[in-house]
């Protein structure tokens, strides 16, 4: 979930110093018992949810998926009863994980709480940790520091639980083996198809038939209501030609982040690897010591040889046929006495042996790249974009409340709504009820366009976001209501479809007639497709319930025939001509097999533990429509 940040412990402390601060005053109990006076949504034995946690959670899982799903993001797919269940279910198994992990001692220290903080990406400025974006991006969220950090602290215990067993999940040799040989395992194939099409010719559907489908199958055939809206979008780009930047703003923040307008200085290096492991018997790093000093001496007598010296005594196979030549690298690109020996030499100079756990360095430097700083000539252009861009968000995060209250105040008319934020007034075609379009028809604005508020009482709609700093509000300005299509507009659609359903059923009979005299010996005159060569993983132009079939087919005698039917096309025969085993499993391929069965093992011991755990707790929900004691 987080990755942690491994650094010097001093240096963790003075980078971390400002948000260790509020650990060592208040702590995860004042949060606690902040929400004690809170409505509670659900108790886990003796601790509570609030239902301002479990709108918080919502909120986020929202953030997440409009994060992953972008121009497909829709707003309203959280509000339906099984993504809350999910939601609370996800909030009661933290809880529980939270409580296991004291009670077996683990913990999470505040500096491992810091840099955790620090290497979120939403909290930095210019690559680094900034406390006011910090501090700003959880007010956003209408969170507060302690609220996050309290959180945050039990994900983090709740992850060293999970961990505890995902990562400690159990494959033998033996398992990996035979799951590898199955995988892996060849079928050569040919199929015949029995197409729906020739049938077509013998299916009829009478008047009764049609009238029917028609009567049994009403929603199918229903418009659902329709309205045109006018309405009002307020986002950030409305607000950009009003966010006036400086020259001199630009300056300053030209002054201070440098380092985002520079390429930092690179090195490029060659280097000559005698082996060694860290761990390796001492007689065996003094022999390569040994070594790497001969080597040391041949390459300070012939600098000009060195590519050659390298190329026939490397042992880092990926440089060695280059003459041991590493191209262009800046720091934090190498392990660090490799980089802190290259960045001390003068060009042509060849270092002193430099130990690593890859064993022991010979190093001589190639060339320098100095570092660049782009003139604020240049820079000027995009850095007044990039605070032009920050501060309309700001300006909309003042306004949105203004926005959404003089949308509701004046509920008759959104011409205030839009002289408030210099938006224009625009109309929609026609929009159906429950049929997303996109920005800015998500189904949650759909939702609140089709209530008895804004239909009957000709209301504007309340703000609704549709996307990150998108508010829209809309009002009604023509209705259709609901209604059903008659049989006449339909009926040749019915006809087809009911054709279509007879031919398929006639061309599956015949598939499964020939399937039987394939089976018992008889040779059927059919046109059988190439051969293909399947396996579990790779399909080829079959579905995956043929090939499932393919591969529960006994091959000990072929060939052997399957079929199955086809919604689509009518009915598929299959013949089996072959079985390719794949070859012995190198120790790579073993390895790559065996850790993935341990993670699929490891995760599905967690989820009994985390199922036990359940069963053992006392979990009351309150939310409606969520079954208490079963989020």
């Amino acid at each position: 979930m987080f990755d942690f940040v491994h650094e010097k412990k001093r240096l963790v402390q003075i980078v971390l110093a400002l948000i260790i601060l509020p650990f060592a005053f208040w702590g995860v109990d004042s949060y606690n018992q902040s929400g004690n006076t809170a409505e509670v949504a659900a108790t886990v034995n003796d601790a509570k949810i609030t239902q301002r946690e479990f709108e918080n959670a919502l909120r986020q899982q929202q953030d997440r998926l409009r994060q992953m799903l972008g121009a497909n993001f829709d707003a309203a797919m959280l509000d339906n009863p099984e993504m809350k269940h999910a939601v609370m279910d996800n909030l009661v198994a933290q809880r529980l994980l939270v409580e296991r992990a004291k009670t077996v001692g683990l913990a999470v220290s505040d500096e491992q709480m810091a840099q955790v903080i620090q290497s979120i990406e939403a909290f930095h400025d210019s690559g680094k940790f900034d406390k006011k974006r910090y501090e700003t991006a959880l007010a956003n969220q209408n969170m507060s520091p302690l609220m996050f950090e309290a959180r945050l602290r039990g994900e983090l215990l709740g992850q060293q639980m999970r961990d505890a067993y995902v990562q400690n999940g159990f494959a033998s040799n033996g398992v990996t083996d035979n799951v590898i040989r199955l995988n892996e395992q060849q079928r050569v194939v040919s199929a015949s198809p029995i197409s729906f099409q020739p049938f077509m010719a013998q299916v009829k559907v009478d008047e009764a038939a049609l009238k029917k489908y028609y009567e049994q199958n009403q929603k199918e055939f229903q418009v659902q209501e329709q309205a045109k809206v006018e309405y009002v979008k307020f986002s950030v780009g409305n607000l950009l030609a009003k966010a006036e930047v400086k020259t001199e703003d630009a300056r300053k923040y030209y002054d201070e982040h440098q380092s985002d307008f520079g390429t930092p200085e690179e090195r490029q290096a060659a280097h000559i690897l005698v082996a060694v492991a860290a761990a390796a018997p001492q007689a065996e790093q003094d022999a390569a010591k040994a070594k790497a000093e001969q080597l040391l001496q041949q390459a300070r007598k012939n600098p000009a040889g060195f590519a050659g010296l390298a190329k026939q005594n490397s042992q880092d196979p990926g440089s060695a046929t280059n003459g041991g030549s590493l191209g262009f690298f800046g720091r934090g690109m190498m392990v660090k006495p490799f980089e802190d020996a290259a960045f001390m030499l003068k060009q042509g100079e060849i270092s002193g042996l430099v130990k690593s756990d890859f064993g022991y360095h010979i190093i001589k430097l190639l060339a320098v790249k100095p570092a660049r700083l782009l003139p604020f000539n240049e820079a000027r252009e995009a850095i007044i974009n990039k605070l032009r861009q920050q501060k309309a968000v700001d300006m909309f995060a003042e306004r949105a409340e203004k926005f959404s209250n003089t949308v509701y105040e004046q509920s008759d008319t959104l011409k205030p709504a839009a002289d408030l934020t210099g938006a224009t007034i625009e109309r929609s075609g026609w929009l159906v009820k429950g049929v997303a379009a996109g920005e800015p028809w998500t189904a949650k604005m759909l939702q609140a366009i089709f209530t008895d508020e804004t239909v009957k009482n000709k209301r504007n709609t309340a703000a609704i976001e549709v996307a990150a700093n998108t508010l829209v509000a809309a009002r009604i300005l023509e209705y259709k209501p609901a209604a059903t299509r008659a049989l006449g507009e339909v009926q040749e659609i019915i006809r087809q479809k009911l054709l279509h359903q007879q031919a398929l059923e006639l061309a599956a009979k015949q598939g499964k007639m020939l399937l039987e005299q394939l089976q018992r010996g008889d040779k059927p005159v059919l046109n059988w497709t190439a051969a293909q060569t399947v396996t579990r993983a790779q399909q080829g132009s079959l579905d995956k319930e043929l090939v499932r079939k393919i591969f529960q087919a006994d091959a000990a005698k072929l060939p052997r025939y399957v079929g199955a039917e086809t919604p689509q096309n009518g009915y598929m025969l299959v013949r089996i001509d072959a079985v390719k085993e794949g070859g012995k499993p190198d120790d790579a391929k073993r390895t790559g097999y065996a850790q993935k069965l341990r993670q699929l093992t490891g995760e599905e011991m967690f989820r009994a533990y985390l199922a036990d755990t359940k069963q053992q707790a006392t979990i009351k929900v309150n939310l409606p429509e969520t079954t208490a004691g079963q989020p």
